[in-house]
């Protein structure tokens, strides 16, 4: 089968298209014929090797995984004699990132818990977009209990996990409030949020209106902001951004939620469960991937770059 591999950390250009052994396929494994991709912000820390402590888990000198990439839709070509949830011919959608990665492959095999069935009126496209960056939003919005809130504030409205909580929240019926850049405003305010505010001309943190929910996607700001910006019981949760949102939310988030605030970020986990949540809010017309640019397998340095850079307006996916 056709692959993008790479034999060593460094920038996308190290990645290169290859024929490789098709995947093994374990008793309790699914072997799915990729169709689509999707890149994640993982795909270029997973392929420089940063930060440097996660190549505790991904190789230190020479990186485990040869084949990066976590999302993946497509149709089942093979299952494992202990199988019970799919057979050949099934269309699934799944993330990879707990077994091994290999998304970027015309072959890939996951255990049955990291698939779900894809979603019957989306293309293996948009169903590619889902997995990484919609469990994301929905885990964030959970830990910050969304259930209970009225106002959200989601910062970094407009990339793949934010065009998701721009939505999944909707579906609570609360009022969000999303921040973007100027050329993003539209496409933010097009998928429901209620207020936008372009960074480049209003600070969230010095308009004095106060958040139940903040969600940090992107961003640069300090997590003194963030308070400042929280009703006197509300939740700060970070999923993404610079390396100082993510250090203040390690360090100071437990010290700052002795209180009623709660400031902290998410360790998202794979979740069958989940992606069944994200395919039944699909089906049911209430969300719906934001796709900005489609590249080929052949083209995935190009793609991960695209996102390396920031660019990316909701999701990039790759066909397969």
């Amino acid at each position: 089968m056709k692959a993008i591999v790479r034999e060593t950390y460094g920038p996308p250009a190290v990645l290169h298209l290859e024929e490789v052994p098709l995947p093994t396929v374990g008793d309790g494994d699914v072997l799915v014929r990729v169709k689509a991709a999707s890149a994640n912000a993982g795909d270029w820390h997973l392929l420089r090797g940063t930060p440097l402590p996660f190549r505790l888990v991904a190789g230190l000198r020479k990186p485990k995984f040869k084949i990066i990439g976590t999302d993946i839709a497509g149709c089942v070509e093979a299952v494992g004699p202990r199988v019970t949830q799919f057979r050949p011919g099934d269309q699934v959608f799944g993330e990879l990132s707990r077994c091994g990665f290999g998304a970027y492959a015309e072959f890939a095999v996951a255990p049955e818990k990291a698939l779900a069935l894809k979603p019957a009126n989306l293309s293996f496209e948009e169903a590619a977009a889902i997995p990484t960056a919609g469990c994301t939003a929905l885990q964030g919005l959970r830990k910050g209990r969304i259930e209970r809130v009225r106002r959200v504030l989601i910062n970094g409205a407009s990339g793949g996990v934010g065009t998701f909580a721009v939505q999944i929240a909707k579906t609570f019926d609360v009022e969000v409030t999303a921040v973007c850049s100027t050329r993003n405003v539209n496409t933010v305010r097009s998928i429901g949020a209620d207020h936008v505010l372009d960074y480049t001309t209003k600070d969230f943190a010095a308009i004095g209106q106060r958040y139940d929910l903040i969600m940090a996607i992107n961003g640069d700001r300090s997590i003194w902001d963030y308070k400042r910006a929280l009703t006197a019981d509300g939740t700060y949760v970070m999923t993404g951004g610079s390396n100082r949102q993510l250090t203040d939310a390690l360090l100071f988030g437990p010290l700052l939620s002795i209180g009623r605030q709660k400031l902290g970020n998410v360790l998202v986990k794979p979740s069958q469960a989940d992606l069944l949540i994200l395919k039944v809010l699909c089906e049911a017309g209430k969300i719906r991937p934001t796709i900005d640019q489609r590249f080929q397998l052949g083209e995935v340095a190009a793609a991960v770059r695209y996102v390396e850079d920031g660019c990316a307006r909701g999701k990039v996916v790759i066909t397969v």
